[in-house]
């Protein structure tokens, strides 16, 4: 909204600093955190004083949780969206249709886990919305996302799979793209709800995927990046990078609060919105595979998961003490803030090795 401000510049005042990316990005990660510590507290207050029991939580979890986390609020993934909302409204341009195609994932599938959170509470227990439920609703804003996607790329690009490290490598999906684009989307945001399950382990990695994902679409969003890169050039994906930066410091915000123990959880409101806007932000910028390296946690975390079920249902016996694994280290003797810092460590060496493939071509 802002930028156009721009309009009363004459080339050389300070309304000029209004049309560089790179200054509304730092100002909307500004704006995003102070949104954060502003309305955190009231907030987290509301959230308490509505939700008498906190977040259910499971009774065949990890024997700690029953003690340490019984009673805190969720819901907090609201404080994100919220900063997110404001800040890449006031920031980025809204002509620029990836900005539009991102809050429309976000705040879908925010809805979505509201829902589902919003279930959980009242009723008291941790069985939400259902998984189809879930699911259809899922599918079919990502499906449209994915066509809003393929809409607006280049017509060299559309429908096309782009690979990491290869350069000029590309797999034309056709009408497949959608349904790519669909699982892409959905799946990392059930990946990311499945990594939320201790304080602060789903934030930090969100935020350092959003940081290398936001570098990544300001590179392929410049003419003079992607030809001296080797990689495709996608225009108007620049503003992605102020989109990535409110995420940023929305989340670094809500961390405060989420920071162990715990003042209140982000729920299914918070996980499925930023999971979700991670794979949006994949298939804007032609980097669906690269998401599976910096979000390399997240994928890890959900395989656990589908390996437990299917090796239980097959042979009644677990691979893991518990799925995800985050709590198959809880299990082993692991204390929490251990399991959350080695996690953080992880995503961050994921995400070098994730920036590492645009110059390897």
């Amino acid at each position: 909204m802002l930028y156009w401000l721009t309009e009363f510049s004459d080339g050389g005042d300070l309304f000029n600093l209004f049309q560089y990316i790179t200054f509304r990005a730092g100002a909307g990660f500004f704006t995003a955190l102070v949104f954060g510590f502003v309305f955190g507290q009231p907030l987290i207050n509301l959230l308490r004083k509505r939700q008498k029991h906190g977040q259910p939580i499971r009774a065949d979890g990890p024997e700690g949780h029953l003690t340490t986390k019984a009673g805190t609020p969720t819901m907090g993934g609201v404080l994100i969206l919220g900063a997110l909302l404001v800040s890449t409204l006031l920031w980025a341009r809204l002509d620029n249709p990836y900005v539009w195609m991102l809050l429309f994932v976000t705040g879908g599938f925010g809805v979505i886990g509201f829902l589902d959170d919003y279930a959980k509470v009242t009723k008291n227990t941790h069985a939400g919305l259902s998984g189809r439920v879930r699911l259809l609703i899922g599918f079919t804003i990502a499906g449209i996302a994915g066509a809003w996607a393929a809409w607006f790329h280049p017509a060299d690009l559309t429908g096309q799979l782009a690979f990491p490290v290869f350069a000029n490598v590309l797999l034309n999906l056709g009408v497949m793209f959608v349904p790519f684009a669909m699982i892409v989307i959905v799946g990392a945001a059930n990946a990311v709800n499945l990594t939320d399950g201790l304080d602060g382990l789903a934030i930090m990695p969100v935020m350092i995927a959003a940081a290398t994902l936001g570098v990544i679409a300001y590179t392929v969003g410049r003419t003079d990046f992607t030809e001296y890169l080797g990689v495709h050039y996608v225009p108007g994906t620049g503003e992605i990078l102020i989109f990535t930066a409110a995420l940023i410091g929305g989340g670094l915000g809500f961390l405060w609060y989420n920071a162990p123990p715990a003042a209140v959880f982000m729920g299914d409101t918070g996980s499925l919105a930023l999971g979700g806007a991670l794979g949006a932000i994949a298939v804007a910028i032609k980097h669906e595979l690269v998401l599976a390296i910096v979000g390399g946690l997240f994928v890890v975390e959900a395989l656990s998961v589908i390996i437990q079920v299917l090796y239980f249902k097959s042979t009644g016996k677990r691979v893991f003490l518990m799925a995800p694994i985050h709590h198959h280290f809880e299990k082993r003797g692991w204390a929490e803030p251990q399991i959350v810092i080695r996690f953080w460590i992880i995503s961050l060496i994921l995400a070098l090795i994730g920036l590492a493939t645009l110059k390897l071509r």
